[in-house]
C-alpha cells in the first residue's frame, strides 16, 4: 500500500522543526500603540518627502517648467500625507 503524507508536511517540509505549541512563542506580540506609533513614524516620513517634493514643483511651477495640474496633485498629496500622519499621531495618543 502506498504510503499516504499528510498536506501539512508536503505544503510546509520543516513544520516539524518549528515549535508547535501555543507556550513557545517566536515574536512578541506587537500592541496597537505600538502601531500606531510604527504608521506614524512611517507616515512623517512620506510626508515630508511629499513635502520636499511640493517645494521641487513650486519652484518648477515658478519657472515655468511644469503645469498648474502638477503642482496641484503634488500639493494633494502632501495634504493627504500629512492628515494621515495627524490622524496617527491623535490615535497613537488616544491609546496611552
Amino acid at each position: 500500500m502506498a504510503k499516504v503524507m499528510k498536506v501539512s508536511s508536503l505544503l510546509y517540509p520543516l513544520g516539524n522543526l518549528l515549535a508547535n505549541d501555543a507556550d513557545n512563542h517566536h515574536t512578541q506580540t506587537m500592541s496597537l500603540k505600538n502601531a500606531a506609533l510604527l504608521a506614524m513614524i512611517g507616515t512623517v516620513l512620506l510626508t515630508i518627502v511629499l513635502i520636499l517634493n511640493l517645494v521641487n514643483n513650486f519652484l518648477a511651477f515658478m519657472h515655468g517648467l511644469i503645469s498648474a495640474m502638477v503642482l496641484l496633485s503634488s500639493l494633494l498629496y502632501a495634504f493627504v500625507a500629512l492628515s494621515v500622519a495627524v490622524f496617527f499621531y491623535i490615535f497613537h495618543r488616544a491609546e496611552s
